[in-house]
């Protein structure tokens, strides 16, 4: 059966003129003329093939027939509100709800460190945070999976949208005692290549690390996570390039500043072009922006015997 012959504005007119007994009363309520209203309801009766009321000169009953239609309506009129609410567009931030990833080599370490500042920002806001590979999180991202992703730019995706948070400088890890400790020693790019431990492939990390020296052992092994490479420098398997904020004082290796502005990466927000929400994302990358402005988290950790 076609629906076309019932619409929600037909269904308001029944419940109103049955609430206040009144076809008068009832295009009152509704604001509309009543002939308007009481021929409505008429096409509707004829519609449905059915007698909703009975009409005298004192007053207006409602039928068995046209009570059991106006339960179902109102429970109509109840889900159609439901709906209108729901999709209409909250008062908060984001809808209410963010859900914001990271790249796996920053998100373990920034979160933690942003995430009381941006509370206050959105002090209502369910965050729903997650990390990994940079290619997967865009495709997600693109796919409407995520609102929002924390990576390293640029990004060459075309419908992304891209800006700015801030610098994280590189640091040469090294086994403790190894030539690379000391100013003087071997850089990145002077280590013997069987000395150059890299994540696997994958990591937009391990591509940044080959762009300042391509010369790599591709028999070494590589780390599945920064935590991994850690264990392997420590073991003394080699040196490798750590971003700053997965530095950590109980690191059991050392820990060299690289003066080159190539051993940096920066960070930076992404989000879809064609989402409605694009002015909310600028500007969560501004605040993301000012927080690591206030923590600093551009400048190179101090470190020990610094």
């Amino acid at each position: 059966m076609s629906l076309s012959g019932l619409s929600l504005r037909d269904l308001e007119y029944v419940v109103s003129v049955a609430d206040h007994g009144s076809f008068v009363r009832a295009a009152e309520h509704c604001r509309v003329a009543q002939p308007s209203l009481s021929a409505q309801i008429r096409k509707l009766e004829a519609w449905l093939g059915i007698t909703i009321f009975e009409r005298t000169t004192r007053r207006v009953l409602v039928t068995a027939e046209g009570q059991r239609l106006i339960n179902h309506a109102r429970g109509v009129l109840h889900e159609a509100r439901n709906l209108v609410s729901s999709v209409q567009t909250s008062d908060e931030s984001w809808g209410g709800s963010l859900r914001l990833a990271a790249i796996s080599t920053l998100g373990p370490y920034l979160f933690p460190k942003v995430l009381r500042e941006l509370r206050t920002h959105y002090p209502n806001l369910s965050l729903v945070l997650g990390e990994g590979l940079t290619a997967a999180l865009v495709e997600k991202l693109v796919d409407g999976e995520l609102d929002a992703v924390i990576l390293s730019l640029p990004q060459a995706e075309p419908t992304l949208a891209t800006a700015e948070i801030f610098v994280e400088p590189f640091l040469l890890a090294s086994p403790i005692g190894h030539p690379a400790n000391s100013e003087t020693g071997p850089g990145w790019e002077e280590l013997d290549p069987q000395e150059r431990l890299l994540l696997e492939e994958g990591h937009c990390l391990r591509d940044q690390a080959l762009s300042v020296c391509t010369l790599v052992d591709r028999s070494n092994r590589h780390g599945t996570s920064l935590e991994t490479l850690k264990y392997m420098v420590a073991a003394g398997e080699g040196c490798t390039l750590i971003p700053a904020l997965a530095v950590a004082d109980h690191d059991l290796i050392s820990y060299r500043a690289m003066t080159n502005e190539a051993y940096s990466r920066q960070i930076g927000l992404a989000w879809r072009r064609s989402d409605p929400r694009g002015a909310e994302s600028e500007k969560l990358a501004a605040q993301l922006s000012a927080i690591a402005n206030e923590l600093k988290l551009s400048a190179t950790p101090r470190l020990a015997g610094s």
